[in-house]
């Protein structure tokens, strides 16, 4: 895994990128790519690159030309069947001088163009440029597992892994989006193409961009798809979940390639012990595993996460966490978050990684995305209880269903029917609206937004984030059953924008470390989605289909236990005697009206409340603290702070590359 950055000129000789430049992005984001690094400039192009070798240790060094340097590529990611395509590039005559995986994706893209990525099963960030078309290609993979931002300034079109890249380029505005915060304040990310910066863009997954003076365009080449009601697979259960077994067997087998050590996370949940399992069938030899709970009992897994140790038989390491410790490495998560979070669960991630790379670890394979595909989250079963509630809005009896999902929840278990129906009745009977299974999380993260100051509120203007959703919605989605919509907008929102990013690629690559996501293979995914709904969640039985191909081969106990949300704690990390210093310094009224983003007497009575001895905080506030907090430091790592790089720091092992 590695980071990219490029800067392509759109005018004269004046606006020429500079190796000060290129050296500067790619010492801003080193720890993505420690072991080497390397430049290409001429007058028209910059394109850069730090590497994390995991493929082809000696000979892997980017940037790659091919075809008598008329293509050159910095690349992000890993292309898990390089060796099946390269074969098929070979029967064509086209011979390669490296083992690496990065000349088979510039090969395949002068062989066959955009339509490469068709063939691609992968994780990735592309950048190739076409020196004799004079033409920039930017490509992300499908589900957007590998970051890629851009903007324009002038006439440079500037691109970066991470946008702290692209604040290194003179001249490039820096500036908060208030329309970014509200869709982060009500979807915890931003809706795609935009970002918490002005006129900073990414990616959207699936799609590629091609740039030249002729002009730019942006087109999709994958989407998140389902069936119209009716039109599901019609294998029986036990054909489907054979036929899934065969599938992600493969996708498992195809991300142990490296020529590195391979490990595993642990969570002590069913999706890291089904990845667990599947790497115990293919490579039977002693596996690292590693896992992270928390001194607070209420967060913590531990007792799961050792008995899937023990059973698998792992070299396991496991350390726990104290809520003093997520509050003093919160400052360095929104550092490499670049976004702001509304919980402190990217932080234990961000240990987690640090652990795996002490032990001279750079890959791990993780169970993200099962949740998505086989309808895990509770926000599913959630929806399928109102609606049910919803056929008879009076009844006392439906509503109190829900206290069936949150059993670790105390204040779930003694709620009354009165208090359930003020909490989930939001909207109840709107079951035709295709936003209908989230509109309840939406609302209640919206209400943070009543935090920010009067300009804020004002420059919003009434803004609706929900207007960017109807942008991106699928075309067919009204034909879709329930349940599809619901993954649907969990898998490309939420999923994309903050699972895999805040708490994913920008937790591990801090450490350089390289997440491998089986369940995000694009083939499982399409299958899943062509399933019946009832064999993802039957009843209110989550991954009902992944529960019976995996009988009898995880323990029993964690193939039945209840659904237990990953969690972490969030006020008596942030907030009271323990809160760090910087906390306190953020949140204080100067702080708060210098940046001008949240209104002070509203989050001086925040912090006091949540400052009091026994107090406990609701979901509401314990978002807004980790929100407003999050935010204050974006604006003092990226408004305020003009050196992201010391003086003189530079990518290692740098070579460089000029016509």
């Amino acid at each position: 895994m590695c980071g990219i950055a490029g800067i392509l000129n759109l005018g004269g000789l004046e606006t020429a990128p500079t190796e000060q430049q290129l050296t500067s992005m790619l010492a801003a984001i080193r720890y993505r790519g420690p072991d080497e690094s390397g430049i290409y400039l001429n007058h028209r192009i910059g394109l850069g690159n730090v590497r994390l070798s995991i493929l082809d240790l000696s000979s892997g060094l980017q940037p790659i030309s091919v075809r008598d340097k008329r293509y050159w590529i910095v690349y992000n990611g890993e292309l898990f069947n390089y060796i099946e395509i390269r074969r098929e590039l070979e029967r064509l005559g086209i011979s390669f001088v490296t083992n690496t995986d990065t000349e088979v994706v510039i090969q395949a893209y002068a062989q066959w163009g955009p339509q490469c990525l068709h063939q691609f099963i992968g994780q990735f960030a592309i950048a190739i440029w076409d020196s004799q078309k004079g033409e920039l290609f930017l490509a992300r993979d499908r589900v957007g597992i590998r970051p890629l931002f851009y903007t324009r300034s002038g006439d440079r079109f500037i691109f970066c892994s991470e946008i702290k890249g692209i604040f290194q380029v003179p001249d490039v505005r820096r500036a908060i989006n208030h329309k970014g915060l509200s869709q982060i304040f009500s979807f915890w990310t931003t809706i795609t193409p935009d970002t918490p910066f002005e006129d900073i863009f990414e990616i959207p997954p699936g799609h590629y961009l091609t740039i030249g003076k002729e002009g730019s365009s942006i087109t999709r080449y994958w989407n998140l798809t389902f069936p119209g009601n009716g039109n599901y697979s019609r294998l029986s259960l036990s054909e489907a979940a054979e036929e899934l077994r065969g599938l992600f067997k493969d996708a498992v087998r195809i991300r142990l390639r490296a020529d590195v050590e391979v490990a595993a996370y642990l969570s002590g949940g069913i999706d890291s012990s089904v990845t667990t399992a599947f790497i115990h069938e293919l490579e039977p030899g002693v596996l690292n595993t590693f896992s992270i709970g928390f001194s607070d009992k209420a967060f913590d897994e531990t007792t799961y996460q050792l008995e899937a140790a023990k059973y698998f038989n792992t070299n396991h390491t496991a350390f726990s966490c104290t809520s003093g410790e997520i509050g003093r490495f919160f400052y360095d998560t929104i550092r490499h978050t670049e976004f702001p979070v509304l919980r402190t669960a990217p932080t234990p991630m961000y240990l987690l990684s640090k652990k795996v790379r002490e032990h001279n670890i750079k890959v791990v394979i993780t169970g993200e995305g099962a949740d998505e595909m086989l309808a895990g989250y509770n926000i599913f079963k959630e929806a399928k209880i109102r609606r049910f509630w919803a056929n008879n809005p009076q009844s006392d009896i439906r509503p109190l269903l829900l206290k069936k999902l949150y059993p670790y929840l105390p204040m779930m278990k003694e709620a009354k029917t009165s208090v359930l129906k003020m909490f989930f009745g939001y909207k109840l009977t709107e079951t035709d609206n295709p936003y209908y299974s989230h509109l309840l999380r939406w609302h209640n993260t919206s209400r943070i937004q009543n935090y920010f100051s009067g300009a804020v509120s004002g420059s919003l203007g009434g803004y609706d984030p929900l207007d960017e959703i109807g942008k991106n919605l699928a075309e067919n989605l009204s034909q879709w059953g329930d349940l599809a919509k619901s993954q649907y907008l969990e898998s490309t929102i939420f999923m994309s924008g903050y699972l895999l990013s805040s708490q994913g690629d920008r937790m591990a690559m801090a450490n350089s470390v390289e997440g491998r996501y089986p369940f995000l293979d694009h083939r499982v995914i399409e299958f899943a989605a062509g399933l019946p709904e009832s064999y993802k969640l039957n009843s209110l039985n989550e991954k009902f289909i992944l529960k019976k191909m995996m009988q009898g081969k995880i323990p029993e106990s964690i193939l039945h236990r209840h659904k237990q949300a990953y969690r972490a704690p969030v006020s008596s990390s942030l907030a009271g005697a323990q809160a760090p210093d910087y906390a306190k310094e953020m949140l204080n009224e100067s702080a708060i009206r210098h940046t001008g983003i949240f209104d002070p007497e509203k989050v001086n009575k925040l912090v006091d409340k949540l400052g009091q001895p026994g107090n406990q905080a609701t979901e509401v506030e314990n978002m807004a603290i980790a929100g407003i907090l999050s935010t204050q430091l974006l604006d003092h790592f990226f408004i305020s702070d003009t050196i992201l790089v010391a003086p003189g720091e530079k990518p290692a092992n740098l070579r460089i590359f000029k016509d």
